[in-house]
């Protein structure tokens, strides 16, 4: 069974907010559904939906969990943005965590230092 993932994160200031999440995701969206509605690819059948709908802004929260989270984080840092979390758990798993200008929180989780 093939199956695609859409997570979504409601945002208030749509054409504004677009270039920081180009900026997070190190790319533009795939694709534009909708006059609302921005979808970018993180991986095959797994993306992220950036919507506007301002009554519902900034109370989304997302994990991403990759095998490339160092080279992630450093390329995220070479675009200019800096997390406003560091995580280290006690099993060693490590999260970043990025809030957009509506507070909702895209986190970015990695395996521990071996």
């Amino acid at each position: 069974m093939a199956l695609d993932l859409f997570a979504e994160l409601s945002v208030s200031d749509y054409p504004g907010v677009l270039a920081w999440y180009e900026q997070l995701l190190g790319g533009p969206p795939v694709m534009y559904p909708n006059d609302i509605e921005a979808v970018f690819e993180l991986a095959e059948h797994q993306y992220l939906v950036v919507e506007h709908r301002p009554d519902h802004a900034g109370h989304g929260q997302v994990t991403i969990f990759g095998d490339d989270f160092d080279e992630r984080i450093e390329a995220i840092t070479a675009r200019g943005l800096e997390p406003a979390e560091r995580e280290t758990y006690e099993n060693g798993v490590r999260k970043v965590i990025y809030r957009d200008p509506d507070g909702n929180e895209i986190g970015f989780g990695g395996g521990p230092v071996e």
